[in-house]
């Protein structure tokens, strides 16, 4: 099972949407595709427990069905960095018991979307990196096209590599409509990101990728 971990420049900047798209490209490929959300901060309270919107567009894209516990074993309720909010419930986010989960699918593709950015703690001891290693999957970064792109996404893709783990390329997605000189910071990244350019979310918000790139990343 190939394994994706869709991460991002910063919170808010289209994971879950390309991470849907993501899928969507798979299943019409013909490949099974199943999708994780391990960790989400900013859960609603319902009959059936705690529930995440994210995690639920996640599983209505997959055409692996999983339940919901599987899909997002670790939901907080508060929208606050997952470890503040694992602190405050009094447990620990355990890589093992995520992984655990993981090896159990079966499917031809799993896309697991990270929390916030690459950055963020997940424990005291444990990282968003720690967990793309212990899963075994192949990262791809959403950059959100906006001013401070080229920092976020150049700081990003660099530590991402320091940590280890698999780059497999990244995804522009066209945030801000009145962004000036994008197509020259596109340029730039394409240039200096040091990892293939897989798609675009236009203006339109559509995810684009080439045939090309999907032979080479997929």
């Amino acid at each position: 099972m190939k394994r994706w971990l869709i991460t991002g420049t910063d919170t808010e900047i289209g994971k879950t949407y390309v991470a849907c798209e993501w899928i969507r490209l798979l299943v019409e490929q013909g490949a099974s595709v199943a999708a994780m959300k391990p960790i989400a901060s900013g859960c609603e309270q319902t009959p059936d427990g705690l529930r995440n919107d994210d995690a639920l567009r996640l599983m209505q894209a997959a055409n692996v069905s999983l339940g919901y516990e599987r899909v997002n074993p670790y939901p907080f309720e508060p929208p606050i960095a997952p470890h503040i909010a694992a602190a405050h419930e009094g447990i620990s986010i355990d890589a093992g018991k995520i992984t655990a989960i993981v090896d159990k699918i079966e499917a031809d593709h799993l896309v697991i979307e990270g929390v916030g950015g690459w950055c963020v703690p997940l424990g005291e001891d444990l990282t968003l990196a720690a967990l793309a290693r212990a899963l075994g999957a192949r990262v791809v970064l959403v950059v959100g096209m906006r001013l401070g792109c080229l920092n976020h996404a150049l700081l990003s893709a660099r530590q991402i590599v320091r940590d280890g783990c698999d780059l497999a390329g990244w995804i522009a997605n066209h945030l801000d409509a009145d962004m000036q000189e994008y197509e020259n910071n596109l340029k730039t990244l394409k240039k200096r990101l040091g990892a293939p350019m897989l798609g675009e979310v236009g203006r339109g918000g559509k995810l684009t990728v080439t045939q090309s790139d999907i032979d080479q990343s997929w």
